[in-house]
């Protein structure tokens, strides 16, 4: 992931499992709005995975390979999937959202990951000197 510096993980607490685990986050405007742009399909495979806040909806413009979407709420319930999001599409918009993590096409199905499972987002420690 080009430009994108894993800091964390996505758990599924619900299913146990983990769905990222070098997860990069997008919490600035330009990081929000640049996402996934510019990174190989190759480079974006099981274990990655993109956690976007504050987000309630996503566009995969200018991509090259599709995605799985997870809609969180505050809580990190989740309230909405997408299922191989296509490039050059946008995703509904969900007003319950706080944010959206992006994953590698066919982890959801291959996690079983649905409606209502509870994800919990792992940061790692920032080393201080």
């Amino acid at each position: 992931m080009p430009g994108l510096i894993p800091q964390g993980q996505a758990f599924n607490q619900t299913r146990q499992l983990y769905l990222a685990t070098h997860m990069a986050v997008a919490e600035t405007h330009w990081s929000r709005l640049r996402g996934l742009l510019g990174t190989p399909a190759g480079d974006f495979g099981n274990g990655c995975g993109l956690w976007i806040r504050p987000c309630r909806g996503i566009h995969t413009l200018a991509m090259g390979f599709p995605i799985d979407v997870v809609y969180l709420d505050r809580a990190g319930r989740v309230v909405h999937l997408e299922h191989n999001l296509q490039p050059w599409r946008f995703s509904p918009v969900r007003m319950q959202a706080a944010s959206v993590l992006e994953l590698p096409s066919h982890t959801l199905a291959r996690t079983e990951t649905a409606l209502g499972d509870r994800i919990e987002i792992r940061m790692k420690m920032k080393e201080t000197s």
